[in-house]
């Protein structure tokens, strides 16, 4: 789970499921990201095979104003407004064999609007895996990343193979990722865990037939291979770049492969490399617990408040109502859809993403305590993305392909899950059985893992600046901790705070720091703590 929040209006019941894509930006998979690449020695000169790689390094691009021409008019003209441009990259399938196939990158730029000198390319990633970062610029960074940013940088994003329009991840159809997001992920017997482990096999088995061979090749060390091959392209010496959550893991990766072309680097809410999957899964699970306390805490001043004050008595309440759902789904306005106890449980902790959301989760969870369960519903589809018309974004596919590529399963089977729910119960008395249990899917994954969780170094690089918030629930803080130490050149920057991610959410001392590190390459200073 990984996304970079931001602080809209909140909407109405009706308009909640674009609204709550507002608040999100970009709403991610119910798996945990995990750790992913071997181990790579720093290279100081050109990657490896560089003769074979030279026509993908030096290829030209067309730009084009973003949007299909004569069909989109609309939205040609405002991103001809908004001097948005759109390309295709074109960078190796298999960079073991750099002759054979394609894949085709998307990316879009926005130039710098000025005034002031033009200090490059500032590459955005927003999250995921699976956020589409095309999406995340022309939809908002292009016109709300901070003001002194945008004049001096082009804005770029590029969408990972396999993501957004990259030739993203297959998998299910809409009534097949209707029933997926439905399942239940607390299997209580053997049945319900057959079940559970039938549809984690469909879903993988889905990925395989529709995705085919790009199915293997979308890890994150070889979408930073890409980010080279584009930085490239662009004509920059350096990689400039801010990455947000599963962004701060591909950003780490690029800097372990190729430590003297990093520019000025942003890792916001950051991953832990040197962790497994399991030990991944049992922080993010204590991660929720906490901001799920911190949002019972202003609950219980709240008159709307549908959770007792005490938190042990809120715990009680809520596990109760979660446990009603797994015997009988609630009714909802969809008509052909029930709110079962998984979607309750995801559209939960989408809100727990950003205190913004506090106040619909309120009225969320009173309205399906008085048995009506249409707007956590609507928070449920808005994280996966589901769209009014029954269509999934790629996602949750993107989301799942490229954890179970990056580092082994955290569990191979359901007797292992068993074993480790007494730990995940304690991490979160709520979510911790239903996060154990989802960590399962990749055991049966088409293609083995290809990276090993591993610190990263990144020895001779600039100083990379690391971002952590205290009460962040999906990457808690001790992996901003952990990141900046293992970093040569890293530099925490500590926002003391709730929320995933802190860059551009509102605190003054955050922004001005990595507005400030952004426009001079001047750090923080070690151990910089914002309020």
């Amino acid at each position: 789970m990984s996304l970079l929040p931001r602080r809209p209006h909140l909407p109405s019941r009706a308009r909640w499921t674009a609204g709550l894509a507002a608040i999100l930006a970009l709403a991610l998979a119910a798996t945990v990201p995990t750790t992913g690449g071997k181990a790579l020695a720093a290279q100081t000169g050109g990657p490896s095979h560089a003769p074979r790689l030279a026509p993908y390094y030096q290829q030209h691009v067309d730009w084009h104003t973003c949007g299909k021409p004569a069909a989109h008019t609309a939205g040609r003209a405002v991103a001809r407004e908004r001097g948005l441009a759109c390309a295709t990259v074109r960078v190796p399938l298999d960079y073991s064999d750099p002759g054979g196939a394609d894949v085709a990158l998307s990316v879009a730029r926005k130039p710098a609007t000025g005034p002031g000198g033009r200090l490059g390319s500032l590459l955005l990633n927003p999250g995921g895996p699976g956020g589409s970062a095309v999406d995340f610029l022309t939809g908002y960074a292009g016109e709300h990343y901070p003001e002194a940013v945008r004049a001096r940088y082009d804005l770029v994003g590029v969408d990972p193979r396999g993501v957004g329009h990259s030739v993203p991840v297959r998998c299910l159809d809409g009534p097949g990722m209707d029933r997926w997001a439905a399942t239940d992920v607390t299997p209580d017997d053997a049945a319900d865990t057959a079940a559970l482990r039938r549809s984690f096999h469909g879903f993988a088995e889905a990925c395989r037939s529709r995705t085919g061979t790009l199915l293997g090749h979308v890890s994150t060390t070889e979408a930073a291979r890409d980010l080279d091959i584009v930085r490239a392209v662009l004509g920059e010496r350096r990689l400039d770049y801010v990455g947000a959550s599963y962004g701060t893991f591909l950003g780490a990766t690029y800097a372990e492969l190729f430590p003297r072309r990093v520019g000025r680097m942003v890792l916001d809410g950051a991953m832990d490399p040197s962790l497994d999957a399991r030990r991944l899964n049992l922080d993010q699970a204590a991660g929720f617990e906490t901001a799920f306390r911190a949002f019972q805490r202003d609950c219980a001043h709240r008159e709307d408040c549908p959770l007792p004050a005490a938190g042990p008595a809120a715990n009680g309440t809520l596990a109760a109502f979660l446990a009603a759902l797994d015997r009988a789904p609630l009714p909802t306005d969809d008509g052909t859809r029930t709110l079962t106890e998984a979607q309750a449980t995801t559209g939960i902790i989408a809100a727990l993403y950003t205190e913004a959301a506090w106040p619909a989760l309120r009225r969320a969870l009173g309205e399906a305590m008085d048995g009506d369960g249409t707007t956590l519903l609507s928070m449920s589809d808005a994280y996966y993305e589901r769209g009014t018309n029954g269509h999934y974004s790629s996602l949750m596919a993107a989301n799942t392909a490229v954890n179970c590529l990056d580092a082994p399963p955290a569990f191979t089977g359901p007797a292992a899950v068993r074993a480790a729910l007494p730990d995940f119960e304690k991490a979160s008395p709520v979510f911790g059985r239903a996060l154990a249990w989802t960590a399962l899917i990749c055991a049966d994954w088409p293609h083995p893992a290809t990276g090993t969780p591993h610190r990263i170094t990144a020895e001779g690089a600039p100083p990379i600046v690391v971002v952590g918030t205290t009460r962040d629930p999906a990457t808690p803080y001790r992996w901003a901790r952990s990141l900046a130490a293992q970093l040569t050149s890293g530099r925490l920057l500590t926002y003391e705070g709730d929320g995933h991610t802190a860059y551009n959410r509102g605190s003054t001392c955050v922004d001005t720091t990595l507005t400030t590190y952004l426009l001079t390459g001047t750090p923080p200073t070690p151990d910089t703590t914002c309020h």
